[in-house]
Formats: C-alpha cells, structure tokens, sequence
C-alpha cells in the first residue's frame, strides 16, 4: 500500500494531471478487505501491482503532447487563451461556391471526410535519426584529413596529388556555344533509355579511378543457337489440314518410327547369343575330362626342336666383336660418297624432268585448289547446320520430342471437337534444351532412404 500511495502521491504532484479514482481507492472506500500476498515474490509482482494510475497520468501526458505539442502547465497564456472582441463583421457576399455538384450560398467549401482522417493531427515532433548523422570510420578519416593538412602545410605532397601533377595536360579544343533555351532545335540528342552510358570524363581518370566500364565482348552478344524461341507447326498438323500436307507429315512421322525400329533391332542383334558360342554335349564333356589325362605322357609325345638361333647370336657376337682394317674403312668411304653423288644425280635429273611436266604439275596444283575449296564449301555448310542443331552441353544427349500427328480418322473437323494433346510446359522446355540455353536433363527418379513397414489397425484385425 505504501508503495502504491507513494506512486499516486508523485503523479498527482505533476502538473497538468487530471485526478481520477482508481480501483484501489474505490476498494477503500467501499470497506473492501484486499488480498494480501506475498510482493517479495517476482512472480506477483505483475499479477498483483496496480499500475491504472501511472497508465492513466501517461496517457493524460500523451493526449496533452499531441493536442498542443506539450504540457499545459509549459504553454504561455496567449497561446491557451484568446480576447473574444465579438463578432466580425461580414465581409461582401461571394459568388455562390459549388461543393459536390450543390450551390451553398454564403457558406466556405467543407473538405471531405477522407481528407480529414489523412491529415497528420499530432503536434508532437518527429524523432531525429542519430544514425543519419553518423559516418562509418569517422575518426579514421578525420585524422587522415588533418595529417594531410600537415602535409601540405610543410610542402610534401601526397601521392595522389603527385601523380594528377604528371599527368599530361589534357589540350582543350574549342568550346560549345551554351545555350539555356531549353527548346533549342540544334542541340545535341542524349537518349535517356539507351543502354551504352556515355564516358562525359577523363579516360586517364576513369581508369585509374576504377570507374571506367569494362567492354562488353562480342561473344555475349551471339545468340546460342538461330532457331526461333517458336517454332511454327507444319501445314499438316492444323485441326483441318490440306490432304497432301497431312500426307506429307505422315509420311515424315512414318520415317521417324522406321529409325527408331532400326536402331532397337540393331541393338537385340548385338544382344543376341551366338549359337557357335553355345555349349553343346561334346564341349561339355571335353571340359568335365580336363585334367584327368596324364602330363607326362603328353610331353614324351611332343617332339624336340633344336635351337639354331643360339647358334646364329653367337656367331653374330664374334663377328661384331672382331676391328675393321683401315683398307676396309677407306672401302665403306667410298661407297658412301658414291651413294651420296647417285643420289644428287638423280634429284637434279629428276628436277630437269620437271620443268617439261609444268603442265601437268599446273593442272594438279588447280584439281588441288578446287577440292580444297569445296572442302571449304562443305565445311562451311556443315558450321552453318550445326548452328540449329543441339551442343552436347551435359553428360546426357539431345532427344527430341515426339512428333504430334493425328490419323486420317481422327482429325476434326471443327475446333469444338478437336482434343487437345501434349504439353505446352514439356513444349517449352523442350524448346530451352534444342536452342541450347539448358543441359538436356532427365527426371530424378526417387529413391526411398527408409523402408515401408506395414502394421494393421486394430479395428481392421476385429474384423477379420
């Protein structure tokens, strides 16, 4: 209780607070005995704390700052009081005024209701952000200004400043009649929107400020692949075809089919076992007796071979081992030098030859050049078609999608029967992968970490 009176005592003293019974006055004067409990306890502290009448000074508080922009007892008389002289005096009657398509004669236009519910009411000034007012690693700059200063002041120049004093001095050319018309007709055209910024500065500076643009390479701006991001259908699959068109797409659905039952054949062909492979009953016999028949007399059966090649290296090694005479070195010479002068006879007799097959040798010099152009030719066309068709981006390989044809019975004939097939989504993605953009991809197969452990209900074993 006294803790209570003591707050009471200190919020009535305020000025401007408005008095008001609280509860625990009313429980007084009613007679009403109080709970008593046991406040040393932090948990009833809040339970049991009458706090109605602070709540009701600060709100009292609260009320007086947003209608006046403080506290009364703090406001001077002239702003809380006024001299009332009388009434004015009417001034002229005014045009009639027009308010929400009625004519009010005399009487000033009445804002709407939404205007004032928007319009900010409070008096009470917005708080100031101390975070606006702060920069980061202030006292590192300033101390880095004022040493600078120091510098200067003694005459050593900073390192920045230096290199801005060798630059080469940039030569101005002559400068632009400035005009301040806004609407001049021959001023030049900065479109806004376009995409390339214009470097107004120094290039020097830009790059040594690091604020120069990087180039775009060239290579960004090629697309991937040239194929449309749509691909227009053939004539034959429309809801109503052409007959020839419709037969044409068959047809071409048909050789699809026939490459793929190609390619499966070819693969149960390489799958197939071999009948020549196949055990019969005399293989199967052979190797149930392997090992039963004795070795020894296998190899009194083989017969001897001599071996001569001992021989032969024994006699190449004494021939080897043995020094040539000098009548034989000075023989080996000679023939040498006869080999070698054959030889540059020959090649100049045979470039004598040549000059009498010019001819010849012209026409295959041009047979040459026209296979190396149509290699050229082909080489070109083959780049040309690999442009439209899908890279090897990933480990998996491009496979089309399924060609949609409807048989001769199942066309429609009107759009309100005709049935919808494939998928715009797959279409799509489709589309991504043949045009290069994303890595042919397949379907995660999901595979269960735990096992499915079944257990019938009780109910479900009542009943059975």
């Amino acid at each position: 209780m006294a803790s209570t009176r003591r707050v009471k005592r200190v919020a009535s003293s305020q000025p401007g607070f408005l008095n008001v019974k609280t509860s625990a006055d009313s429980s007084e004067a009613t007679g009403v005995k109080r709970k008593r409990v046991n406040r040393n306890k932090k948990k009833n502290w809040n339970k049991h704390s009458d706090i109605n009448d602070v709540e009701s000074f600060l709100n009292d508080v609260r009320h007086q700052e947003r209608t006046t922009g403080g506290l009364l007892s703090e406001k001077s008389d002239e702003s809380l009081f006024f001299l009332d002289i009388g009434e004015p005096k009417k001034a002229e009657q005014k045009a009639p005024e027009t308010v929400w398509g009625k004519t009010r004669r005399g009487k000033p236009a009445r804002p709407l209701r939404i205007d004032l519910i928007l319009q900010h009411d409070s008096l009470v000034q917005p708080p100031k952000d101390v975070l606006a007012h702060q920069q980061p690693n202030a006292k590192k700059l300033r101390r880095t200004a004022q040493k600078s200063e120091h510098l200067v002041a003694k005459g050593v120049l900073p390192r920045r400043l230096k290199r801005l004093q060798r630059r080469r001095p940039v030569i101005e050319g002559p400068k632009k009649v400035v005009t301040e018309a806004n609407n001049y007709p021959e001023r030049g055209y900065y479109d806004i929107w376009d995409q390339e910024t214009k470097d107004l500065g120094d290039p020097w500076y830009l790059q040594q400020t690091g604020k120069k643009r990087v180039k775009r390479p060239e290579k960004l701006n090629e697309k991937p692949s040239v194929l449309p991001a749509v691909e227009v259908i053939a004539a034959g699959g429309s809801y109503n075809p052409d007959f020839f068109s419709h037969q044409a797409l068959l047809q071409k659905a048909h050789e699809v089919e026939v490459t793929k039952k190609k390619a499966e054949d070819k693969l149960e062909r390489q799958l197939a076992v071999n009948k020549a492979d196949t055990a019969t009953l005399d293989t199967i016999l052979q190797e149930e007796v392997e090992g039963l028949v004795e070795e020894d007399e296998e190899e009194e059966m083989a017969p001897v071979e001599e071996d001569d090649d001992d021989d032969d290296a024994v006699v190449g090694a004494i021939n080897a081992g043995e020094k040539k005479t000098e009548k034989q070195r000075k023989k080996e010479k000679a023939e040498k030098i006869k080999d070698q002068l054959r030889l540059a006879d020959r090649r100049e007799t045979d470039q004598k030859q040549q000059l009498f097959q010019l001819r010849s040798i012209k026409a295959s010099v041009k047979e040459q050049e026209l296979c190396t152009e149509e290699k050229q030719k082909i080489r070109k066309a083959n780049q040309e078609a690999e442009k439209s068709q899908p890279r090897r981006l990933g480990r998996l390989k491009f496979q089309p999608q399924d060609m949609e044809v409807q048989l001769s019975d199942e066309l429609a004939g009107s759009l309100r029967q005709l049935k919808p097939e494939g998928s715009v989504a797959k279409d799509r993605f489709k589309s991504l992968q043949k045009r290069n953009l994303i890595e042919p991809r397949e379907r995660a197969k999901f595979k269960r970490r735990l096992k499915l452990k079944y257990t019938e209900k009780r109910a479900f074993k009542a009943i059975t």
